[in-house]
């Protein structure tokens, strides 16, 4: 192939632009939350920042942020416990100092914004979750 054609050279730019366009699509949706309170203890402490990716069908077991039903201008971060149809039942991993389904009952599937899959800091604790 020589370089010195005009449309050569266009080709090489849109197959650039399509590869950083596939590669840059993930990274828009990804999203970023600090945790404030003592809730997720020990799995999450306060400080601790963590890369939500979205989902759509929560699994039991996950950690997921959603959308705080008593405040809709905030995220929290709980564990699937239960899917049925009335809603997910979410519950944090320190009951005592939880406010969760155990108190506002099972929440809708389309609150959560996704799945919690790592933590980047601090760095001492950065890892998958």
């Amino acid at each position: 192939m020589k370089w010195g054609r005009p449309g050569h050279y266009l080709l090489a730019v849109a197959a650039v632009a399509a590869v950083a366009a596939v590669a840059a699509g993930p990274a828009r949706r990804l999203s970023r939350v600090e945790v404030r309170g003592d809730s997720m203890r020990p799995t999450l402490e306060p400080g601790d920042r963590l890369v939500v990716v979205p989902i759509r069908r929560p699994a039991c077991g996950q950690l997921v942020a959603l959308v705080d039903p008593r405040d809709p201008g905030r995220l929290v971060v709980k564990r699937v416990a239960a899917s049925s149809a009335t809603g997910l039942t979410l519950l944090g991993d320190n009951a005592a100092a939880s406010t969760d389904s155990r108190q506002y009952g099972p929440v809708a599937p389309g609150a959560v914004r996704g799945r919690v899959v790592y933590r980047y800091a601090p760095e001492w604790r950065r890892g998958r979750l």
